[in-house]
């Protein structure tokens, strides 16, 4: 049997050492062997180590499996256990044999060598979470008695509150994570700090940003002194910042650390000089380089150089999409224009790229649109931000900002100037007729009736081939010319009356209340049909308590065996036979529809039935109806009564009949692509079950985590990659934990618009005015459609809306979103349902308070919290 490691040398360590000593003890090993990098040096004692003593222990299994059944949010019991724990690891006597050769290694750093004892777990300082501060650190330990008695402690700081949090929040199994303990020689530092060798603010990965103050770096860390700060590019600096630095942390005599008051004649001089930065910079290149990643290192100063203590990835940063040269880009994020910025597994993005119109990029579980060539041309660039500028304001901005710069992007004749026509010539406008829609939705509607009968029986590259097949033909209805027209003549009169009419007759956002109640739009007749599911279960007690408890997903085919409650399941299955294919974040075919959790519907159908009477779904349609008809009549009459009147109502009344003909259609693409994603998905599902059968995939899911291309291989060879699947499920996690920006640079800078106005008060949150009208109301912040137990006066307040979020507008008197746009589902149902909505309000769900009243002023464009 092999003795095991208990304690190691940092020089006997490298990258490949995190499941031995974790992975700050890793890092340090690593940084170590590199020339120019000095390290300070030190030992490990081994996570073999802590397991030995861990296992003498018998108590610590059951409070383990006590903490496994929590969730993040069971603070009370997470506390009072972990408080246990880490007593009961402090109290663990250390066996001689570790504590010897604990012992025999510290004898070689000197006798009473002062040391630095830092916490290494092995789920630390990894490329996708960092842990950073959630384990502890103890500076200047000196003798052995006391580094026995540290090293329990950094053992018992596994247990803390806030890492076992942390683990919960990011998917870490407890048992799984195990604890080494670095044990190293503390420098005596006339400075310390911190360098990032990319901005830790904007994700730029040519900008280094350092952080210095006198002493050790506890003084920064902790929050004591404002250090003095330096942004580096190119061997240059950029900007600094020299703060005013009144405390220093030194080693103490007797043991631990202590606070010292600077001289006032230094408090406000600089740390490091210039040529210091720079080479700080320059150690921090080669450490990244090394290390194939942005980093965030931990250093002092000491005599006659910098030692590094710490070097760890920035997990924060949002990736880069991948490019085949190194020419500047610059990307705008799709999910902010779809209303779904969550990240998406490997076959949701393949398959929405399958079905794109043009070439997309991936990072970070998102996809963007590279918009590099469009806008290097004068004439793309105006065309660029006319579009996305008006749809979304704080793109548009972010855009302008890289244009403004003037450098980061060469400049790019139009195609024009070649002769070639840079934009092809606008088709024919659409005259209102109603004919038009029904055509294009009874060819959606046979297309997925075929779909659904042709794929009977298919399995195998024959079903992979077919639906690549079939996903030709929905790209071809997708794009059809004419279906096309139908959006633009609906978004081009909506836009044009409110610029016509404004002009005539000072009317402002007409166009919101003339698009209430209109035809055939699949996505606002989905909220009104569950009013009137409600209607049917309303009468029925023991139907509604029944909904009340439900928390299993084949809860519909109980409902028979009580009074009323045939006609419920029918109702329901009726309304998840047309809208089931529908659910949260739908852009990403591996995400459930309501068919397959039918629970996610129940807050909003109890809702419904709690809050409204029989009969709300046609009240509410012939009341925006009557709205749109009033209005019109209204302003036809006065125009009639201009000068030139009859020829501007004439126009004017041609329009409003081509959005009420067409702005529902606005809505239909989007319902027939999840409607044949529903079907895709249910045969893929079922060939991956094959596949389990077969022995070739542990769990039907996994195919969620292949791209299609690699899907249909594995169907071909009967053999998966396990590693890959296994490496892309945990990037998957990390991707959730990310916040994509609206605008991404090749340099990796999340590029921040802002709204710049000078029309709203002080204070107030701005953001984008969708649908007009102002409103008061309790703020709702929802996240989880399935925490959605809204009231009547209720104002949601979300991150995103998309069309699976309908059922809940019926129930609310206004919207605030923090990413959308003019033409994204959540303002164009706002609009329909006359909801005074404001997306692109960034922030919203931080800066506004759950149940605080608030204001949404749908016509200038903001919120504003009221006392």
């Amino acid at each position: 049997m092999t003795k095991p490691c208990l304690v190691i040398a940092f020089d006997e360590l490298d990258q490949r050492s995190v499941a031995l000593v974790g992975g700050k003890g890793a890092h340090l090993g690593e940084l170590s062997r590199l020339d120019r990098i000095r390290v300070p040096e030190g030992f490990c004692v081994t996570t073999q180590g802590f397991r030995h003593v861990m296992s003498t222990e018998p108590s610590l299994a059951a409070l383990l499996d006590r903490l496994a059944r929590l969730a993040a949010d069971d603070g009370e019991a997470i506390r009072a256990i972990t408080a246990e724990l880490r007593q009961t690891v402090e109290a663990i006597a250390i066996p001689d044999e570790l504590s010897d050769a604990i012992a025999r290694a510290y004898a070689r750093l000197g006798e009473r060598a002062a040391c630095a004892v830092r916490s290494s777990a092995t789920a630390e300082d990894s490329a996708t979470a960092s842990f950073a501060g959630q384990h502890d650190s103890y500076l200047n330990v000196s003798g052995l008695a006391a580094i026995l008695q540290h090293v329990r402690r950094c053992w018992a700081s596994l247990f803390t509150e806030r890492a076992v949090t942390y683990r919960i929040r990011n998917g870490v199994d407890h048992r799984r994570v195990e604890m080494a303990v670095v044990v190293q020689r503390l420098v005596a530092a006339e400075a310390a700090g911190i360098l990032f060798t990319a901005d830790p603010v904007t994700g730029n990965r040519k900008v280094a940003s350092v952080e210095a103050s006198f002493g050790l770096g506890e003084a920064l860390v902790s929050g004591l002194v404002n250090a003095d700060t330096y942004q580096v590019r190119d061997g240059a600096i950029l900007a600094r910042a020299i703060g005013s630095k009144r405390l220093a942390v030194y080693a103490a005599l007797d043991g631990a650390t202590r606070q010292h008051e600077i001289d006032a004649a230094l408090q406000s001089q600089p740390v490091l000089g210039d040529a210091q930065v720079l080479q700080l910079v320059e150690l921090g290149r080669h450490i990244e380089a090394h290390f194939g990643s942005p980093q965030d290192i931990e250093w002092c100063l000491a005599g006659d150089g910098f030692h590094i203590v710490q070097s760890r990835p920035i997990t924060t940063l949002f990736p880069i999409p991948a490019a085949s040269d190194l020419a500047n880009r610059v990307y705008v994020s799709v999910g902010h224009q779809q209303m779904m910025t969550d990240a998406m597994r490997p076959l949701g993005l393949s398959m929405w790229q399958l079905k794109a119109a043009r070439p997309m990029s991936e990072a970070g579980g998102r996809l963007f649109v590279d918009v590099t060539k469009a806008l290097a041309s004068p004439a793309g660039r105006q065309g660029l931000l006319n579009s996305l500028g008006r749809s979304d304001p704080l793109i548009g901005d972010a855009l302008q900002t890289i244009i403004a710069r003037g450098d980061f992007l060469a400049s790019q004749p139009d195609a024009t100037a070649a002769g070639t026509p840079s934009t092809a010539a606008a088709p024919p406008l659409l005259e209102a007729d109603p004919a038009i829609v029904a055509e294009l939705i009874g060819r959606s509607q046979a297309a997925v009736a075929a779909l659904t009968r042709d794929i009977q029986g298919k399995a195998g590259t024959e079903l992979l081939d077919f639906i690549r097949s079939d996903i030709e033909e929905l790209k071809r209805f997708l794009f059809d010319a004419t279906g096309m027209q139908v959006i633009m003549a609906a978004i081009s009169a909506a836009w044009r009356l409110d610029e016509h009419l404004e002009t005539w007759l000072g009317v402002q956002h007409a166009a919101d209340t003339l698009t209430q109640s209109v035809p055939n739009n699949v996505t606002s007749e989905m909220g009104l049909a569950l009013l009137d599911v409600a209607d049917v279960i309303r009468p029925h007690p023991d139907v509604v308590r029944a909904l009340e408890r439900a928390d299993r997903e084949d809860f519909i085919d109980e409902l028979p065996r009580l009074s009323g409650g045939r006609e419920a399941r029918d109702a329901l299955r009726t309304w998840l036979a047309r809208y089931g294919v529908r659910g949260v974040g739908e852009i990403d075919i591996t995400r459930p529809r309501f068919a397959e959790r039918p629970t996610l519907l129940l807050p909003m159908l109890l809702g419904n039935v709690r809050n409204f009477a029989h009969g709300e779904a046609e009240r509410r349609f012939e009341q925006g109806r009557r709205n749109a008809a009033q209005l019109e009549h209204e302003l036809l009459e006065r125009l009639r009564g201009l000068p030139d009147g009859s020829r501007k109502a004439d126009e004017a009344k041609r329009m409003i009949d081509r959005v009420r003909t067409f702005a529902g259609y606005r809505e239909y693409p989007k319902y027939a692509w999840v409607s044949h994603d529903f079907v895709y998905k249910q045969a893929l599902l079922a060939e991956a079950e094959r596949l389990v059968h077969a022995g070739v995939l542990r769990d039907p899911e996994a195919i969620y985590f292949l791209r299609y291309e690699e899907l249909t291989e594995v169907v071909r060879t009967r053999r998966v990659n396990e590693q890959l699947v296994r490496e892309r499920e945990h990037a998957f996690r990390a991707y959730q934990r990310l916040h994509p920006p609206r605008v991404l640079t090749s340099e990796g800078e999340a590029v921040t618009g802002t709204y710049r106005r000078d029309d709203v008060p002080a204070g107030v949150l701005v953001g984008l005015p969708v649908s007009a009208g102002v409103v008061e109301g309790r703020a709702r912040v929802i996240r989880d459609i399935a925490d959605a137990d809204l009231e009547p006066d209720d104002v949601l307040v979300t991150v995103y809306t998309d069309p699976s979020w309908t059922p809940l507008f019926v129930a609310i008197k206004g919207l605030v979103t923090e990413v959308g746009g003019l033409m994204t589902h959540g303002a164009v149902i706002a609009r329909e349902y006359g909801l005074p909505a404001v997306v692109g309000a960034e922030h919203a769900t931080t800066r506004i308070k759950d149940g605080q009243r608030i204001r949404v002023d749908g016509t200038t464009g903001y919120v504003e919290v009221l006392a």
